[in-house]
């Protein structure tokens, strides 16, 4: 079957979900960098900066937990491919005007299909590390902006989100 541009690629003519079929495509270097943030008292930000939190490192835990998110995407997401992933980068940025967490994962594959989910779910993951590391301390806090920033590679080509300018990934 031939996609009409702007179809769906995972749903069958049928209806029905379907994972995508890559095998014809060419494999191509792919990167993609998503973000997001968590929003907390400041106290509950000074206690994960000074390691006053009592399960630990939070940053440290919440990048291994990105990290491991990413690898596990295609377990979590039913119709994600399982991908060989070159490289994953998670950085954590506590931010006092928010005050926060910003979290920013950047995955690279060379394979035949992206690495956006990829991408994603190691940021949300590392967010929920945060806010389980310090729930004991502020229940209130507050995921948000989880979002693709940019890709590249592949038959869709680059993208990047309007506020991140046109660099691409």
């Amino acid at each position: 079957m031939t996609r009409r541009k702007g179809s769906l690629t995972h749903v069958a003519e049928s209806g029905e979900a379907r994972m995508v079929d890559v095998s014809a495509k060419a494999e191509t270097r792919r990167v993609a960098r998503a973000s997001g943030m968590i929003r907390m008292r400041a106290a509950t930000l000074a206690a994960i900066l000074n390691a006053q939190v009592k399960k630990g490192d939070v940053l440290g835990t919440a990048r291994i937990a990105g990290v491991m998110a990413a690898k596990k995407t295609a377990e979590l997401i039913p119709l994600c491919h399982p991908l060989m992933l070159d490289d994953i980068q998670i950085d954590l940025t506590p931010d006092g005007s928010i005050p926060g967490v910003k979290v920013e994962a950047t995955v690279t594959t060379t394979g035949r299909t992206g690495v956006e989910m990829e991408a994603l779910t190691a940021v949300s993951v590392a967010l929920l590390t945060v806010y389980d590391m310090a729930k004991a301390l502020d229940r209130g806090m507050q995921i948000s902006d989880i979002s693709l920033l940019a890709k590249s590679g592949g038959l869709g080509g680059d993208y990047a989100r309007l506020d991140e300018g046109s660099s691409g990934a």
